[in-house]
């Protein structure tokens, strides 16, 4: 579909505006600037970039201008603020005044059951008037009126003068345990068959029971103590059993036996070495170490070969020296 052209009219008119028009600024290409040093900062390249740039031309617009700031009050001169009235100079407080003041808002405790001393009252020590305040005066003026200065029981009573006993508590004293009973019967069996060894002389049936089984007896030791020894007369408190061990672990743990035994007061103790069957030549090591150690040492005074019920050649029953009495 054709458009119809424009009327000759109107194309005229509009001819007739055009010189009216205002000159149209020419545009003019800038030829581009050599880059120097200086241009490279960021400043200087947006200066160049934007230096043809013009403000827009104001259509219509209204420009409102910023309002001002609030007026700030300027603070009154000195001269005109009211005089404070001059402070009265403080009165120094004594310690015990400070010491209130310092403690006006502490609150009480409640009752947790303490000893209150202004409610218990004071006793008054024996031997002094009721009417005379104690721990008021000096030690020096107590001296001097009391009638006995030097009694340590009238100086602890002026010390402690102010005290109180405590109340009941409610606690309950109990009794301290009873020392273990000491045996006295076996004790006294033991000196009584010793006795009876020293003065008792030696039977012929004694010497038919020794045979040729290995014993022993401390010099100066009559001979009957070993019979007595041999034929179960002794109790035997105590025993050690050094099977499993070495030569060092043996002496080390005889030594302490013995030590601990004789500490405690016993007197007959056995020590089972082993018959040595499992030994290379079934030859007891221990049994010949452990006789040889009991023999050496001071606190021994016998041993002799057990019974057969009680270890028979694997076994030695010892006797020990009665414990010294102590300083």
């Amino acid at each position: 579909m054709n458009k119809r052209p424009p009327k000759a009219g109107q194309l005229d008119a509009l001819r007739a505006l055009k010189p009216q028009l205002p000159a149209a600024p020419a545009l003019m290409r800038k030829k581009p600037q050599a880059r120097t040093p200086e241009s490279d900062d960021a400043d200087i390249d947006f200066a160049a970039a934007v230096g043809g740039a013009k403000p827009l031309r104001a259509h219509n617009r209204a420009e409102i201008a910023t309002p001002k700031p609030a007026p700030i009050p300027r603070a009154r001169p000195a001269e005109d603020a009211p005089e404070a009235p001059c402070a009265k100079p403080a009165v120094p407080m004594s310690d015990a005044a400070a010491l209130r003041d310092a403690l006006k808002d502490v609150v009480a405790l409640r009752d947790d059951g303490r000893i209150d001393p202004d409610r218990l009252g004071r006793r008054v020590p024996t031997g002094m008037p009721a009417t005379q305040e104690i721990g008021t005066d000096t030690l020096a003026a107590w001296l001097d009126r009391a009638e006995h200065p030097h009694d340590p029981a009238a100086l602890f009573r002026h010390a402690v003068g102010p005290a109180a006993p405590l109340r009941d508590t409610g606690r309950v004293h109990l009794a301290p345990p009873s020392p273990a009973p000491q045996p006295r019967q076996r004790e006294a069996d033991d000196q009584q068959v010793l006795a009876d060894s020293i003065v008792a002389p030696l039977s012929f049936e004694d010497r038919l029971d020794m045979g040729d089984e290995a014993v022993f007896i401390r010099a100066g030791i009559p001979r009957r103590v070993l019979t007595d020894l041999r034929r179960g007369r002794w109790v035997v408190q105590a025993e050690l059993d050094l099977h499993g061990m070495d030569r060092e672990e043996a002496r080390t743990s005889l030594a302490q036996f013995l030590a601990l035994r004789l500490s405690r007061g016993e007197r007959c103790v056995r020590v089972i070495h082993g018959k040595g069957l499992g030994s290379p030549g079934r030859i007891g090591v221990l049994k010949q170490l452990s006789r040889n150690w009991l023999a050496q040492r001071e606190e021994i005074l016998a041993f002799c070969q057990a019974k057969p019920h009680d270890g028979g050649d694997g076994a030695v029953l010892v006797l020990l020296r009665a414990p010294k009495p102590s300083a």
